[in-house]
This record gives structure tokens, C-alpha cells and sequence, in this order.
């Protein structure tokens, strides 16, 4: 039985770098806003698990978070700080995985620069809480999923593989190198 990589029509895998890596993880990013930031990844067992809305992915590819300093998930970088963050957008397409280093900041000027007013939510005493540190995640690499059309070209390329009873799967992959 043959493969259904080898049964597409068209080309379903492209590796990107550099700036191509960037375009695709911000497009991702902004369709996911929030992902898995995951710690704790060399300790030998599960690794610790949370879901963080991400403030910005800048010009560089890094991811930027807002966190408590008294948080289990800062304890954890400290101690480690390889991460991994995992991205969902839609439930076919827009996935992500990243994996990088987290350093952890007090820069208030980034702190200025990403701070919202919904963040008073954790963070009671506004911009100003002294518990509020900067997250910052340099990717190393990634994997991404996608679709190479807007959601109505793949419903139809779907549903016409369905009747012709061939694979018409718009899906791209690849790995991500910033």
C-alpha cells in the first residue's frame, strides 16, 4: 500500500529558514494567539504544562510572555530553561511546535511595551506589580502544519477528493529554522 504523501498531487512538505521560518511562525502565532508553554523538559519525567497567551513574536522569531515571578513556571526555568511551546489555531490547520530558551527579565521598558489592560488580572497592581517578569523564548527550530489555501479552497478540495475517491489534501508541513 503505498503512502498518502506519495499519493498527492501536489507538493505537501517545505522546510523554511530564516525569514520564511519567521513568516510562518508569526501568521501561526496570530492565528493562535495562545499556546502550550511547556517546562521542565530535561527533569526525566512528564513535563509541566500551561496554557500562555503570547504578547509578541518579534522581528528575530523570539517569543515574548508576561509572568509572575513567584510562578511555578519561572521556578522552572531557572532551573532549566529549555522550553517547548505548541500552538493550535483551528481544528485542520494552523499548528505549530517550537522549541527554544527562555531567559527571564525584569525590563520594564518591554514590560511597557507588552503590557495590556487585561493583564490586571494577574498582575493587581498594574504595570507597576513588582511580580511581573518578561519571558523571553529564542526558538532553535520548530515543525509546522498548515494549508496552502484559504478554508474554502480546502473544503472544496475535500470534498472533490471525497467523490473522485483521490487525495486532494491541501496540507503543507515542515520544519522551521530561524
Amino acid at each position: 500500500m503505498d503512502s498518502i504523501n506519495r499519493e498527492q498531487p501536489e507538493k505537501n512538505q517545505e522546510d523554511l529558514v530564516g525569514t520564511e521560518a519567521i513568516t510562518k511562525i508569526r501568521e501561526l502565532v496570530k492565528q493562535a494567539k495562545s499556546c502550550f508553554f511547556c517546562t521542565a523538559l530535561s527533569s526525566g519525567q512528564p513535563f509541566a504544562t500551561r496554557p500562555m497567551a503570547v504578547q509578541q513574536v518579534d522581528d528575530t522569531g523570539a517569543f515574548w510572555f508576561l509572568s509572575a515571578s513567584d510562578s511555578h513556571k519561572n521556578r522552572e526555568l531557572e532551573r532549566d530553561g529549555a522550553v517547548q511551546l505548541l500552538f493550535q489555531g483551528s481544528a485542520h490547520s494552523d499548528f505549530l511546535t517550537v522549541h527554544g530558551q527562555a531567559t527571564i527579565s525584569r525590563d520594564a521598558a518591554k514590560i511597557h511595551e507588552l503590557w495590556e489592560p487585561l493583564l490586571k488580572t494577574w498582575f493587581t497592581e498594574g504595570e507597576q506589580d513588582p511580580r511581573i517578569t518578561v519571558i523571553k523564548v529564542t526558538p532553535r527550530g520548530g515543525y509546522y502544519w498548515d494549508t496552502k489555501h484559504n478554508r474554502a479552497v480546502v473544503f472544496a478540495k475535500m470534498v472533490a477528493g471525497a467523490a473522485m475517491g483521490k487525495t486532494l489534501d491541501d496540507s503543507i508541513e515542515g520544519r522551521l529554522k530561524v
